[in-house]
């Protein structure tokens, strides 16, 4: 009777085993049907060349701004410029910029109005608590006498964490990681595949908050004020390859 449990569980196991790994098989195969997990702009992946990212763009009804690298339209309810920038052909950034100025009192609410719609989504996290302006604060004596730049940040969660690619790499380049934080201690009293998927989703957090980052700052000149807001790929951005 003993043996024959034994055997049972044994073979309990290699089941789960295996579709544990015809699982990871799927998710892997689905990521190749998939564009590649980058930064998006109104849903259009911050990739590819600059000629087919404007024609996406003009078909969410941008329009080309005469002898200029510029389109209009409006975005989050407010009429903005737009610029594609690349690198070796390929788009890394999307550029926001606001049309028209507002007065310092003005963007100082539109600035902490928009640090609370990034807050607020389920598409974006941060590294910062608290990135909003406080009420009492003096913007125009801070950018002007102590230099101060105003910019919050904020990144694009992963779409697709756990494909048997990833996990390898991931293996690959931390299999010498010490054991002595409690996370990797954690990490390390899961089994098999959920180990790996737990490191691999880890791994894809860490990627998303340096190559997936949409941040805003404030622009002034002469007394006025301009939301610039950037949606950049990293992933494209020159790293000092060319020189």
């Amino acid at each position: 009777m003993f043996l024959w449990q034994l055997k049972n569980n044994k073979m309990l196991y290699h089941m789960k085993k295996l579709v544990s790994l015809s699982m990871l098989l799927v998710m892997s195969f689905s990521l190749y049907a998939q564009e590649r997990d980058v930064t998006r702009f109104l849903g259009i992946p911050v990739d590819g060349s600059k000629k087919d990212m404007i024609q996406k763009l003009k078909a969410k009804g941008f329009e080309s701004i005469p002898e200029s690298n510029l389109l209009e339209g409006e975005f989050n309810g407010t009429e903005v410029w737009i610029g594609v920038a690349t690198d070796n052909n390929k788009v890394w950034r999307v550029g926001v910029i606001d049309k028209n100025s507002i007065s310092e009192g003005d963007i100082k609410i539109r600035y902490n109005a928009l640090c609370r719609q990034f807050e607020n989504n389920s598409k974006y996290g941060s590294i910062y608590e608290d990135q909003t302006i406080p009420e009492d604060e003096d913007i125009s004596y801070e950018m002007s006498v102590n230099k101060k730049r105003y910019q919050a940040i904020f990144y694009q969660y992963p779409v697709i964490t756990d494909t048997i690619e990833f996990v390898n790499a991931y293996v690959e380049k931390h299999k010498d990681t010490s054991e002595d934080s409690t996370t990797i201690k954690f990490v390390n009293s899961l089994k098999g595949n959920g180990k790996l998927l737990y490191m691999a989703c880890v791994e894809s957090k860490r990627q998303a908050i340096e190559n997936k980052q949409v941040w805003f700052t404030i622009e002034q000149l002469y007394g006025e004020y301009k939301i610039m807001m950037f949606y950049d790929n990293k992933y494209n951005e020159a790293n000092g390859e060319d020189l």
